[in-house]
């Protein structure tokens, strides 16, 4: 079994979260059944963007990062307060951690700039939020990330990309890697995206 940890900041965009639970969901029922996805917060109750509140499964101190074998991380909203959570110490060392293994590491829009903060994108090729009005790109290549500006750029185990659009792409891109590209068609088969 794949353990995916699912790491929400305060903040963090609901749809963005959710593709990871559908499309590895699926996948554990309907497809290969090898992938398991686990809620994580610093907070027992973690309010969304637009104003409900989650409750993760697990907070962070509970659980053993050497369990996991993938990290899936949604964007969120300044004004949601995600950077708090994104650019905390705890949030930082969860990332380190998931690139010092060379585990697959999938993050949505500007939740490449925690992997930026954490250090880790320097000299290597990512994305973020690229709307010509935002100014998430500067501050992603202020991290020394090499900016591509493409709807999602892999490099090595991370996954990045550059809006909400992406996300069910970057989903089955982090499906794929962890199964295959027979069980990601399956799915997304299953799922009506072909």
């Amino acid at each position: 079994m794949k353990k995916i940890l699912l790491l929400l900041a305060n903040g963090f965009e609901a749809v963005e979260a959710s593709v990871f639970t559908d499309v590895l969901g699926w996948n554990k029922w309907e497809g290969d059944g090898s992938t398991e996805v686990v809620t994580v917060g610093l907070h027992e109750q973690l309010q969304c963007t637009w104003n409900f509140t989650v409750t993760p499964e697990k907070l962070l101190h509970e659980v053993r990062l050497e369990d996991f074998d993938a990290l899936a991380i949604p964007g969120g909203f300044e004004e949601a307060g995600f950077y708090e959570d994104a650019f905390s110490d705890a949030f930082q060392q969860v990332i380190r951690h998931f690139d010092d293994q060379k585990k697959p590491i999938a993050t949505i829009c500007v939740a490449s700039l925690a992997l930026g903060h954490s250090g880790i994108l320097q000299n290597r090729k990512a994305t973020t939020y690229n709307h010509p009005t935002s100014k998430r790109l500067e501050q992603l290549q202020s991290y020394g990330a090499i900016i591509v500006n493409e709807r999602i750029v892999q490099t090595e185990h991370i996954i990045t990309s550059s809006n909400p659009g992406t996300a069910f792409e970057v989903a089955f891109l982090l499906l794929s890697n962890l199964t295959s590209i027979q069980d990601m068609q399956k799915v997304k088969d299953l799922m009506g995206f072909n």
